[in-house]
């Protein structure tokens, strides 16, 4: 008999949380979002140092069916398909045109500078701007002033 040691799989836990760095703030926020189903796919990407991307196959979808909010800490895109007006009769339908809303948890910091509807694809363009209070600073090792009185 084999002894299989089955390690817990995170990967479900990094799908919608976008600039965190703490693996205890993504499992609170994962719990927490039970809206984000697999419609439509998306992908996370990072593409420096403070700077994502989120992919979202969008295909049949066009500008104006389409809404992106930000607000505090969440960023909302919803879809909103309208009935095709043209009578179209499909004897097959293998791309999805449903109605969708997902929601992704942003971290502190993290704000939308854009987003571009492509062949498809929509792509939501976010950056982490940490002020410059809360950046990590070098401290000088030295005397202190109070010793040397």
């Amino acid at each position: 008999m084999h002894n299989l040691s089955i390690s817990p799989d995170f990967t479900p836990l990094f799908r919608t949380a976008i600039g965190f760095d703490r693996l205890a703030q993504l499992a609170e926020n994962a719990a927490a979002n039970k809206s984000n189903a697999g419609y439509p796919p998306y992908n996370i990407e990072l593409l420096g140092e403070n700077e994502y991307r989120i992919t979202m196959a969008v295909a049949g979808f066009e500008m104006s069916e389409l809404d992106i909010t930000s607000e505090g800490e969440k960023l909302l895109v919803k879809g909103n398909k309208s009935a095709p007006k043209d009578g179209r009769k499909y004897l097959h339908q293998g791309i999805a045109e449903r109605s969708f809303e997902k929601t992704f948890q942003l971290a502190e910091y993290v704000t939308v500078v854009g987003a571009e509807l492509e062949n498809g694809l929509l792509n939501i363009d976010l950056v982490r701007e940490i002020p410059e209070a809360m950046k990590p600073r070098k401290i000088e090792i030295g005397r202190t002033k109070l010793l040397e009185e």
